[in-house]
């Protein structure tokens, strides 16, 4: 059986040698967010324009500082978006607001902070300043035709800025892909039913799609399977038109787990179906009609974990981009923890972020199937298999929730 680090990269090296070419198109700028840029990115100017002051305060020459108290005439005033065509001689300054042009003649901005005024066109310069300083010259930040974004890079806010900046309305991106979702288990009914003494809403699929979405790729919800080989080829059909496949429930070693049975008749090929975690051991990834397809345990925290350890990264793939890293970090344990050994658990816990430090418990919960016990975890302990036992205060890995981030 495989642990989870080795059943991850497993994925990432099969996707990475399987997927075909991806699909390229153009989206408009506002729509762009979570999405792969398929093209490099240039600026199609120097940034910034031209020297930039970013303080309010007084252009001046900054040799006029060296002695204090220092006074200079009033030359002009400069807003953002508005410049002063003549040139700042000895002894003169111009009022200037942040994001204004500094003029020619004045090397360096005096804050407004360390200034008063003597008149309307007079002011006093408490605190000397160096050339250069509180200016940034123009192209420091990029150079006309320089390549500030390439190719696979995933859109977020910044990006997006920088985009808008150097003009591009449009932008060329990778195909986002689209994933079925498909739950599975005669148990298993529609959210707006009112379940009967042995039925069960079925949370999988909502979560499992803004778990596609979180992942920049967009779910397709396949119509739920019974437990009965016909009818779930059938859905796994429909669901193979998709670009991946993920089902949930079905995947275990019962008489009525019949997923992997129904894969292979359809001409599977499995690489695993099973990986060395709690929750979410009888996990399984394979390829089906030229499609990764998942197969990931019906209880909805095992599904949850699984998601994130084996789908996303193969989704990051196939939408262009590279692996994104899990979102791991360190806490300090505020309770000891005493659990069995050979399996890799994913806790759910609560990680307080302090000035000194994380701190992480875990919640109270009991087992995979209890959402209410998931809904006070914003994140997962990991207690690897070969060190059950942790002491109090200790530093201890977690997995964040990528979607409380």
């Amino acid at each position: 059986m495989l642990t989870w680090q080795q059943a991850r990269e497993n994925v990432i090296e099969v996707v990475r040698a399987r997927m075909s070419r991806r699909g390229r198109g153009h989206v408009r700028l506002d729509r762009a967010l979570g999405r792969v840029l398929a093209q490099p990115v240039t600026a199609d100017r120097d940034q910034p324009a031209f020297p930039r002051s970013i303080r309010d305060g007084y252009a001046v020459r900054a040799a006029d500082t060296a002695m204090l108290p220092a006074e200079f005439e009033i030359v002009a005033e400069i807003k953002a978006g508005s410049a002063f065509h003549g040139v700042i001689s000895s002894g003169q300054a111009a009022r200037i607001m942040t994001g204004a042009p500094v003029p020619a003649g004045a090397d360096a901005v005096v804050m407004v902070e360390y200034t008063h005024p003597l008149s309307e066109t007079r002011v006093a310069v408490e605190r000397s300043v160096t050339p250069g300083q509180h200016i940034v010259d123009r192209g420091t930040e990029a150079r006309a035709g320089q390549t500030l974004l390439d190719p696979g890079r995933r859109i977020g806010f910044g990006e997006l800025a920088l985009l808008a900046e150097v003009g591009c309305a449009q932008v060329r991106v990778f195909r986002q892909q689209r994933v079925a979702v498909l739950s599975t288990g005669d148990e298993i009914i529609p959210v707006d039913r009112e379940p009967g003494p042995y039925q069960i809403r079925d949370t999988n699929s909502l979560s499992l799609s803004a778990q596609v979405s979180l992942a920049g790729a967009r779910p397709v919800l396949i119509r739920r399977a019974q437990d009965e080989s016909a009818e779930l080829g059938e859905r796994i059909r429909e669901g193979l038109a998709a670009d991946v496949l993920v089902l949930s429930g079905g995947v275990s070693k019962g008489k009525y787990d019949l997923v992997e049975a129904v894969l292979s008749d359809l001409g599977a090929e499995f690489y695993f179906d099973a990986v060395a975690i709690r929750p979410g051991r009888p996990a399984v990834f394979g390829w089906c009609a030229g499609k990764p397809v998942f197969g990931l345990p019906g209880n909805p925290v095992s599904t949850m974990v699984t998601f994130e350890l084996l789908v996303t990264p193969a989704l990051d793939l196939l939408s262009g981009a590279e692996p994104r890293p899990l979102p791991l970090a360190s806490a300090k344990l505020s309770v000891p923890l005493d659990e069995k050994e050979g399996l890799t658990h994913f806790l759910p816990a609560h990680i307080d972020w302090k000035e000194s430090g994380a701190e992480a418990r875990p919640v109270r919960w009991r087992g995979s199937g209890d959402l209410a016990g998931m809904a006070q975890a914003n994140g997962f302990l990991v207690v690897p298999a070969d060190r059950p036992r942790w002491q109090q205060g200790e530093q201890i890995q977690v997995l964040l929730r990528r979607d409380l981030l």
